[in-house]
């Protein structure tokens, strides 16, 4: 095994180390754990978070390759990372709203070993490892959706969920193969040799669709997104709001490093099904969420809105649209917790209180929690001045810059059609009046600390975008 080691180099895989070693802590520690002792599982948890952000910091500049060029530690990596963390240091804040009884070791430790899989769809450089960090990710996503053993639509959502992603790893692992099979090459950065070779290639191509169709079910785009209202509803509400920020993002990534990067000269390949493929996810989100009247479900349609917005900066392409959606995911990622945080905390220690009626006149019960989710709806919708809005004015303008004059038209009408559902929360909130038996469940510093943050930040990158589009701008568009 000594050939091995000289093409490992192991201080780039540092983050990455430390979220597989707080994993396995925490499974070995929780056997010896009892009662009250397990709070310690979740501190260790959210302290691994932080010291894999760390080393984020301590890496940047680096640009790493490993493996023999299938992972790469550049700037792009490390700022998807510091996304993925962000998530999931939130989600571990927000679950600990459960009785301890109901959290144990397993739990956290999945939902580490989930991030340790986006972390490797987020620096890999082939094929092959975007599909084991798939894999990573998603088997434990599979159980943390059924983790509640009481609620059978929680097993529901599991099931659901392991069916169809089983379904689309197919798709993605076929498509792998038959580019290969075209190309004899998986890692992306040897792929740039064939493309003139191989662009009039019927099996290529098709491995292109495929890996277009696999790549599609992970991000929830039209037509791929049937798994998503039910896995969403059902799921804790913690998951649900970790499945819809991270696990997105990581296969926004993937997205990001094949077509946007290295597809790109390849271009007129897949634009036009693409362009198709960004309309109908963002209305079919948009208008299928006007009509829900469970909360969840509603974020769960406009989660897959959300994506088409992404999927427009994809089509745009170019600087500005690397760009765009890189900033697009991580404001996404601090309103959509956000706004699940809000729902945790009304929701009385379960997955109780979910149906809008049920928040009428909260915000007048609850004014930080009533404002807290107001800031949340006004953002997702894209008014000013949130990360919302300027992530939206970023992706748009993208796209006019390109030439897509018209998908961003399509882009704009939808987000004025999404201003009536979320406004609609805010409504029911603090202009209606009823004798609501809700009553919010005491918070500890972890979910107040997450709402915080994530108010903050939804704020701080709506009216201070200039430092992180000057830090992409200085610093991670080099790797193109």
């Amino acid at each position: 095994m000594n050939w091995i080691l000289p093409v490992i180099n192991w201080n780039g895989l540092a983050p990455e180390i430390i979220i597989v070693g707080a994993g396995l802590l925490v499974m070995l520690l929780d056997p010896f754990l009892k009662g009250d002792r397990k709070k310690i599982l979740s501190h260790l948890s959210w302290l691994g978070v932080l010291a894999a952000m760390l080393a984020c910091f301590w890496l940047w500049d680096g640009n790493i390759n490993n493996w023999n060029g299938m992972a790469l530690s550049d700037n792009l990596s490390l700022v998807l990372k510091l996304i993925f963390l962000t998530g999931t240091l939130l989600t571990i804040f927000i679950s600990t709203l459960k009785t301890q009884a109901e959290i144990h070791g397993e739990y956290f430790g999945l939902l580490l070993f989930a991030t340790f899989g986006m972390m490797l769809m987020g620096s890999s450089t082939d094929l092959l490892v975007i599909f084991l960090g798939i894999e990573v990710m998603s088997v434990s996503l599979y159980i943390l959706a059924g983790f509640d053993r009481h609620d059978p639509k929680s097993g529901e959502a599991s099931m659901k969920y392991f069916l169809m992603g089983a379904f689309s790893t197919g798709f993605l692992l076929y498509g792998i193969a038959l580019i290969y099979g075209a190309t004899g090459q998986t890692n992306l950065n040897a792929l740039f040799t064939y493309f003139y070779a191989a662009q009039n290639d019927l099996l290529f191509l098709a491995g292109l669709g495929l890996l277009l169709v696999g790549l599609g079910f992970k991000v929830a785009s039209v037509p791929f997104h049937m798994w998503v209202p039910d896995v969403y509803e059902g799921a804790p509400t913690p998951i649900t709001a970790f499945m819809a920020a991270g696990p997105k993002a990581a296969a926004f990534a993937a997205l990001l490093r094949v077509f946007v990067i290295t597809f790109q000269p390849l271009t007129n390949l897949w634009i036009i099904v693409l362009w198709i493929i960004a309309v109908l996810t963002m209305t079919v989100g948009n208008l299928l969420a006007i009509s829900q009247m469970n909360i969840k479900r509603m974020l769960a349609y406009s989660s897959i809105a959300h994506a088409g917005y992404v999927l427009v900066a994809i089509v745009a392409g170019g600087d500005m649209g690397l760009k765009s959606a890189v900033f697009y995911l991580l404001a996404y990622s601090l309103m959509n917790i956000g706004a699940f945080a809000v729902i945790i905390a009304l929701s009385e220690r379960g997955e109780k209180h979910l149906d809008l009626p049920d928040y009428r006149g909260l915000g007048l019960k609850y004014p930080l929690l009533g404002v807290l989710m107001t800031i949340f709806m006004v953002s997702l919708s894209g008014i000013p001045p949130t990360a919302g809005f300027v992530g939206k004015f970023y992706i748009f303008s993208a796209a006019v810059k390109n030439g897509f004059i018209g998908l961003a038209v399509i882009g704009v009408l939808n987000s004025l059609i999404s201003v009536y559902f979320y406004l609609r929360v805010v409504v029911f909130m603090f202009m209606q009046e009823s004798e609501s038996r809700v009553t919010g469940a005491p918070v500890g510093w972890p979910v107040l600390a997450a709402l915080l943050i994530t108010a903050l930040g939804t704020l701080w990158l709506g009216l201070f975008p200039d430092w992180f589009l000057n830090l992409a701008q200085a610093n991670f568009l080099a790797v193109k």
